[in-house]
């Protein structure tokens, strides 16, 4: 296509002073959008003119054409439009394989120039959050700060550590409210640059740390829940002991972290040269730090395929009705959810065939569901669930105590009551449940965020929401992206 420019004299881009003469013309080409499968070209007949005031250095300029061309450019504002679109979604090789098949002339170093992440305002919103995401999990992480109450990212930084999350404060101030999770680093920036920020702490990691908390107690006090069901037996139950199982990969892994993380607490390093040198989280370095080698194993185990507990009822009932083959029962129970091998179901069997085999056990749930029924409102769970969690209340003291607790902290969380929260963690700290009284004492070290937290609507909720919306980011091929991709795409992205 061959086009010329024409209208009324443009004004200088150096002075903005309206030209007056004429110097030359000449063709230049401008690629421009597909047309009916083909490539269009532009060939463009443009003036260059004078610029007559003195005090401008431009002595000569071009005219530009309003919405096809701009300087120093070789393609339409239109195509540039659409290669930047394709760099956003897809980067640069698959930008670039696509580009290919719509017919359009760019390649990846081209698409990748294209990007350019919006500019930061200078003065930071009025209610940030801020939260970390993993470059890659257990070895980079990075900062996302998000302006809550419009719902968008405002900036992105390459790690979490303080000196970084304080520099961006320092050179955007404003920020007077900040939701945060438990990080410490975040809090010692905020401290440090921005005392006078009102500091929010997240509900939601809060009602996980207690989860875990509770969680730990079921742990503890397994033994409870296995006397219990042994009591409901018809004759006395012979467990296994819990050293005889076979050991997993899962179980060799966690000996393995346990003892190379023990070493390496008593040599005196700090828990972030540990999760480096192991490849590990540092929240999983402070598991099997604070945790006892015996809750490991136990968490560990609970995840073994192949336990029967569940389907010895069923079997007995099976084999006492005449189904005695082996064959028979194993596709039996594997319709209904059994994970484990066969040689698992022949041993059970021959002490079922020997009259050795002793009563099924009552049905032990695991601690995390335990917790899970704890943690939910009494109202949403089933009726066979509220049965379970009673019984599980009838085997153990501490195990109802750690439920009353866990009720009135929900209670404080979900409806905002931070005014009793002095009285829930005295009350929490002279109750016999450990960790529970460890969870209280370890939020005297962050009271005021947490009542704030407590009291105030702000939180982290919508930093979160941006978080899961960099993993999807990163799982379409952005996985392997530099910072500055990733950071362009993350805040170019609606």
């Amino acid at each position: 296509m061959e086009a010329a420019a024409c209208g009324p004299p443009p004004r200088c881009p150096g002075c903005r002073a309206t030209a007056r003469r004429v110097h030359s013309a000449y063709e230049r080409s401008l690629g421009e959008r597909p047309l009916g499968g083909q490539q269009l070209v532009v060939r463009l007949r443009v003036r260059r003119f004078f610029c007559d005031r003195s005090s401008c250095q431009r002595r000569t300029f071009v005219e530009q054409v309003d919405g096809l061309s701009e300087r120093y450019r070789r393609s339409s504002l239109g195509l540039k439009q659409w290669l930047r679109a394709v760099a956003i979604e897809l980067g640069g090789r698959p930008g670039e394989r696509l580009c290919r098949k719509l017919h359009l002339a760019a390649g990846r170093s081209r698409l990748l120039e294209l990007l350019e992440a919006p500019p930061v305002a200078g003065p930071a919103p009025r209610v940030l959050g801020v939260d970390e995401f993993a470059f890659r999990r257990g070895r980079r992480y990075g900062t996302i700060l998000v302006d809550v109450e419009a719902g968008h990212v405002v900036d992105v930084l390459p790690d979490r550590t303080s000196e970084t999350f304080a520099a961006w404060l320092t050179a955007h101030p404003g920020a007077e409210i900040i939701c945060r999770d438990r990080a410490s680093a975040y809090t010692k920036a905020i401290k440090e640059v921005a005392p006078a920020a009102l500091e929010v702490a997240d509900r939601w990691h809060l009602l996980q740390n207690f989860s875990d908390a509770v969680e730990q107690t079921c742990h503890q006090h397994r033994p409870c829940l296995k006397k219990h069901a042994e009591r409901g037996s018809e004759r006395p139950i012979q467990m296994p002991l819990v050293d005889a199982l076979p050991p997993t990969r899962i179980v060799q892994r966690v000996l393995h972290h346990h003892a190379e993380v023990t070493r390496m607490v008593a040599a005196g390093h700090p828990v972030s040269d540990i999760a480096r040198r192991l490849g590990l989280d540092r929240k999983t370095v402070r598991r099997y730090r604070d945790t006892s080698l015996d809750h490991l194993l136990d968490s560990a185990r609970d995840r073994r395929s192949e336990r029967l507990d569940a389907f010895k009822p069923y079997l007995q009932q099976q084999y006492a009705a005449g189904i005695t083959d082996g064959r028979t029962l194993f596709r039996q129970i594997r319709e209904r959810g059994y994970g484990g091998g066969y040689s698992t179901l022949t041993l059970y069997l021959r002490t079922l065939k020997a009259g050795t085999a002793p009563a099924a056990p009552g049905e032990i749930p695991s601690p995390r569901r335990i917790t899970a029924w704890i943690m939910r409102n009494r109202d949403c769970l089933s009726t066979q669930e509220v049965e379970h969690l009673d019984q599980a209340r009838l085997a153990c003291p501490n195990i109802a105590r750690a439920c009353d607790l866990a009720r009135a902290f929900t209670d404080l969380v979900r409806n905002r009551r931070g005014q009793l929260l002095p009285a829930w963690i005295r009350q929490a700290e002279q109750s016999d449940v450990a960790p529970v009284a460890k969870f209280a004492a370890f939020l005297r070290q962050d009271f005021d965020a947490i009542t704030a937290g407590l009291t105030h609507e702000w939180s982290s909720g919508k930093v979160e929401g941006h978080v899961n919306r960099v993993k999807t980011i990163k799982r379409a091929m952005y996985g392997r992206a530099g910072f500055r991709l990733l950071r362009t795409r993350i805040l170019t992205r609606p």
